[in-house]
């Protein structure tokens, strides 16, 4: 029998295993999340690298992050209110 097989796992055990890969897919979603901000707004806010920011790039990063943030809750809840539709559905 294949080592990944639930079939002989307890109801509970199951939403366990469901709730821990949940949880991991929610920490690389926040980790993609980051990581993507962060490229995007650094691209975006920093013209010369150096040992500090400046008072604009500082004020350029923490704008670009909140925006950045905002769509991200957006997409988030406007793609959570489309599944639940589609399960209504069904």
């Amino acid at each position: 029998m294949d080592s990944l097989s639930t079939g002989s796992l307890s109801g509970a055990q199951k939403e366990e295993l469901m709730d821990q890969v949940k949880q991991q897919i929610a920490i690389a979603n926040a980790q993609e999340l980051l990581t993507k901000m962060s490229e995007k707004c650094f691209k975006k806010c920093i013209n010369k690298p150096g040992t500090a920011l400046d008072n604009s790039e500082q004020k350029c990063i923490a704008m670009c992050m909140d925006r950045y943030m905002d769509a991200w809750n957006l997409v988030s809840r406007t793609y959570s209110s489309r599944i639940q539709r589609e399960r209504n559905n069904m």
